[in-house]
C-alpha cells in the first residue's frame, strides 16, 4: 500500500460511471448509525432518488440484511478487532486519545471508498462515524453530508448551550466554579486535534484538505442537525446561516436541521417479550449499547434494585445468566416499539436512543461518556424528562435512587408526554432527504429525478 514516507497516493485503475447517484457509508460498528443510514437511503428513494450503500462492515451489518438492502462490502474488513479499537479510540478523545484506526487501514480505505465513489458515479457521500470518507470524499472531489454529529455542532457551542458535564473528561474539573466548566465544555472540544491527527497524516498523502480539528470531524460540507429548532434553542435562520468564519472547520461546513433521526427496526416484538411487557408492576427498559459486558451486569442489578421488573436489550452481549421472572435478558429490540410500553428506561447518550425516548414520551435515565452525549441527555433534562448520571455511578445507589424518581415524581411521565406531541408529525428521515437534494441543487448537480422530469 505504500509507505508512510510517500506524498502523493494516487487512484487508478478503475471504471468510470456516467450515472450520477447519491452513495451512504454506515459505519456498521453501531447500531444506531446502521438505522440513521437505512432510514435516510429509503427516504431519498422515496423522493425519486435511488442510493448505493457500501460498508467496511461491522457487528450490526446484517441490519442492512434484514431490511432488504443490496450493499457493497470494501476492504478492508472492518472486523471485531477493528470495531474495537475503533470504539476504544472513540471513547478515548480527550482521554488519551488512542489510535482509532492503522495508518494502513485508513491508507486501505480511503483506496477502495475513492474507487468505488468514481466507479458508481457518486455526486455526494453520506456517511456519520466511517471517518475515512473525510479523506476519500476529497480524493474523489465530491462533498460529503454527515448526520453523526447529531446537535454536538459549533453553533451550538457557539452559545454555551453544552451542559456542565456529569462525566468530565478530567475528574479535576469538577473541583473549578460552575461558570468555568461550562465555559470548557463549549470550548475545548475546538482546540482538540489528536482525535484527526491519524486522518491528517494521510490525507496529507494523498495531497488534499484534512480536518483542522475534532469539531470538524463532527460535520461535513453538508451537516444534518437532527432536532428541531425548539427543542435545541437555535432558531432556523440563525443555524442554517451560521458560517464558519475563522473557526477550525472546513469552509465549505454549512448546517440544516432535519428533525429527529432515530432507529426504527422492523423487528417483530418477540412473543415472550409480549407477554412479559402485559404485566401491570412498573417495567424499566434497560437499552445501552457499546458497553462492555460487566458494566451492562452491574446496571441490570441497580436496576433491579428499584423493585421494578427489568426488560433489557442486551445487542451483543450474553449476560442470559442473569435471567429471572422479574429480569426479561433479550437481544435487539425495535426500541420504538418497546418503549411506548414501558414506565421508564435506562440508556447511555447516544441521540438516536434519547430522541426514541423523547418521541415516545418516555422518562428516562441517561449515561453520558463524552460532550456530544451530555449536550443530548441535557436537552432532555432541561426538557423535564430525564436524569443524567454518570456512567461511573450507574451500578450504583444512585442508579437505584434515580429510577424511583422516574416512576415515583409525576412531572417527568407528563414532560415525556409533553415532548411526544412536539415531536409528532416530524420525519426526521424525509428531512435529511430533503435537505441533501437541496444541497446537491444548489451546487448545480441534477440528482436522478431531477434529470427524468426534465426530459
Amino acid at each position: 500500500m505504500g509507505s508512510s514516507a510517500t506524498k502523493v497516493f494516487f487512484i487508478d485503475k478503475i471504471e468510470k460511471s456516467e450515472a450520477s447517484v447519491i452513495v451512504l457509508l454506515p459505519n456498521c460498528g453501531f447500531i444506531s448509525e446502521t438505522s440513521r443510514m437505512i432510514a435516510i437511503s429509503r427516504a431519498l428513494g422515496a423522493r425519486g432518488n435511488p442510493t448505493l450503500i457500501a460498508s467496511h462492515g461491522g457487528p450490526y451489518e446484517h441490519l442492512l440484511d434484514e431490511a432488504g438492502i443490496q450493499w457493497e462490502r470494501l476492504e478492508p474488513a472492518m472486523g471485531p478487532t477493528e470495531s474495537q479499537a475503533f470504539l476504544d479510540g472513540l471513547l478515548s478523545i480527550a482521554k488519551g486519545d488512542k489510535p482509532m484506526y492503522s495508518d494502513d487501514y485508513i491508507r486501505a480505505a480511503v483506496r477502495a471508498e475513492a474507487a468505488w465513489f468514481s466507479r458508481v458515479g457518486a455526486v455526494l457521500a453520506v456517511t456519520g462515524f466511517n471517518l475515512t470518507t473525510y479523506v476519500s470524499s476529497r480524493v474523489a472531489k465530491i462533498p460529503i453530508a454527515t448526520s453523526h454529529g447529531g446537535s454536538f455542532v459549533p453553533p451550538v457551542l457557539d452559545r454555551g448551550l453544552c451542559p456542565i458535564p456529569v462525566n468530565p473528561t478530567e475528574p479535576k474539573m469538577k473541583r473549578l466554579p460552575r461558570f468555568v466548566q461550562r465555559w470548557l465544555a463549549n470550548n475545548v472540544p475546538r482546540w482538540l486535534k489528536a482525535s484527526v491527527r491519524d486522518l491528517g497524516r494521510i490525507a496529507d498523502e494523498f495531497g488534499v484538505q484534512k480536518l483542522p480539528s475534532f469539531m470538524a470531524l463532527m460535520c461535513g460540507d453538508l451537516t444534518l442537525v437532527t432536532e428541531i429548532p425548539e427543542v435545541l434553542g437555535i432558531s432556523r435562520i440563525d443555524l442554517e446561516s451560521w458560517r464558519p468564519w475563522r473557526r477550525k472547520l472546513w469552509p465549505s461546513t454549512t448546517f440544516r436541521y432535519t428533525g429527529p433521526l432515530f432507529a426504527q427496526l422492523e423487528r417483530p416484538v418477540p412473543t415472550r417479550v409480549d407477554e412479559f411487557l402485559r404485566g401491570e408492576e412498573p417495567i424499566v427498559y434497560l437499552a445501552p449499547t457499546s458497553v462492555p459486558s460487566e458494566f451492562l451486569r452491574e446496571l441490570i442489578c441497580a436496576v433491579s434494585a428499584a423493585g421494578v421488573r427489568v426488560l433489557v436489550g442486551a445487542t451483543i452481549h450474553d449476560v442470559r445468566e442473569l435471567e429471572t421472572d422479574r429480569i426479561m435478558i433479550e437481544g435487539i429490540l425495535p426500541n420504538h416499539v418497546i418503549m411506548e410500553r414501558v414506565s421508564a428506561c435506562v440508556i447511555m447518550g447516544g441521540q438516536g436512543s434519547v430522541q426514541t425516548a423523547m418521541k415516545c414520551g418516555t422518562p428516562f435515565v441517561g449515561m453520558p461518556y463524552h460532550g456530544e452525549q451530555e449536550l443530548n441527555v441535557a436537552i432532555a433534562e432541561t426538557q423535564g424528562l430525564a436524569i443524567r448520571l454518570s456512567p461511573f455511578v450507574g451500578g450504583t445507589a444512585r442508579m437505584t435512587d434515580a429510577v424511583k424518581r422516574l416512576l415515583t415524581v409525576p412531572s417527568f411521565r407528563g414532560n415525556a408526554q409533553r415532548m411526544k406531541a412536539q415531536y409528532a408529525g416530524v420525519d426526521g428521515a424525509d428531512g435529511c432527504a430533503r435537505a441533501i437534494i437541496d444541497y446537491l441543487g444548489i451546487r448545480g448537480h441534477a440528482s436522478p429525478a431531477r434529470k427524468s422530469s426534465s426530459n
